[in-house]
């Protein structure tokens, strides 16, 4: 136990609401937790930290992946897991979001894990409740938990984010992913470049301290880690491309474009994939991918965020 102790040492927040604002030594406290917890899930162990305590899946929004690996970490943590669905709330029947979620924490929620559409939603809630709240999405704005297993997967893979040169391509715009990985990479030490049509760039993005590129085959072979973003037409109010066929010529990752980078380069991917669009099924199954990791990252870190949200396990027993 000395071990995970020491892992989370920097880390006293009751939140996590994003990576923009979170300290360098609580992102480290973070990582070290979630490795700890990934080594201990190879060995399939169970562990009592959050015995007795409720976590409420909260999702206003699609998901697989983030919101089955919250409940399986909650469970991995021994704690008991209430999946809520809008549609058969009372929110259809004129309640507010913060009076759902208040009388949630009345039932005995102690860990409120929130997604919604709008940016700045978690934060609202920590404002408004006394139980512990964890940003699994809010609208274009952050992803901490995405940012945060995709930082966990170069660091195995490369040992280091310091001096790494990673790109973010695609949909820069709606991504709530790329802001937090833009956040986690910097304060790790790595340079960030995005990369995309320039309608799928923000103006003046630059001011967050990144490189801006519209042309992937001229930064591709200069980069050690290349992030592939997903376009989010759902989150689009107008086409911003010509089209899917443009797109997938100019700034899809496939073979021809993935010899132009150096052979040990780390493709990663936050998902859903579009294969033939973003990235081509070549290289999303091949020797360069991480995807798949990343996955299996996420529950080790969605078990460190609810590990230290809640006071590092509250009693801690194994």
């Amino acid at each position: 136990m000395s071990q995970l102790r020491e892992a989370a040492r920097g880390w006293s927040g009751r939140h996590l609401l994003g990576l923009e604002e979170l300290p360098a030594e609580a992102l480290e406290a973070l990582l070290q937790t979630a490795e700890f917890f990934r080594q201990s899930n190879d060995e399939q162990r169970q562990w009592d930290f959050l015995k007795g305590k409720v976590v409420i899946n909260l999702f206003f929004e699609d998901s697989t992946r983030t919101r089955t690996s919250f409940a399986l970490a909650a469970r991995k943590l021994s704690a008991n897991v209430v999946e809520f669905s809008s549609k058969s709330s009372s929110l259809s029947k004129g309640e507010s979001f913060t009076d759902t979620a208040r009388n949630l924490e009345a039932l005995g929620a102690d860990i409120v894990v929130v997604r919604h559409k709008t940016p700045g939603t978690p934060h609202l809630l920590g404002k408004y409740l006394n139980t512990c709240v964890l940003n699994a999405g809010d609208g274009a704005h952050e992803h901490p938990t995405q940012g945060l297993l995709d930082l966990l997967t170069v660091r195995q893979v490369k040992g280091s984010c310091k001096g790494l040169n990673v790109v973010l391509v695609g949909d820069i715009a709606h991504s709530r992913v790329a802001r937090s990985n833009i956040w986690g990479l910097q304060k790790l030490g790595a340079h960030v470049i995005v990369c995309g049509p320039k309608t799928l760039v923000p103006r003046h993005i630059e001011r967050l301290g990144v490189e801006v590129s519209h042309d992937l085959d001229e930064v591709i072979p200069r980069c050690d880690v290349v992030n592939i973003l997903r376009i989010q037409f759902e989150r689009q109010r107008t086409g911003l491309f010509p089209s899917i066929r443009e797109y997938a010529h100019l700034f899809g990752v496939d073979d021809r474009r993935l010899s132009l980078a150096k052979p040990d380069v780390l493709i990663l991917a936050p998902g859903p994939i579009n294969r033939g669009v973003e990235i081509s099924s070549g290289v999303a199954d091949g020797p360069n991918s991480r995807i798949l990791q990343q996955v299996s990252n996420g529950l080790a870190v969605r078990m460190a965020a609810m590990y230290l949200v809640a006071g590092q396990g509250m009693e801690e027993s194994a």
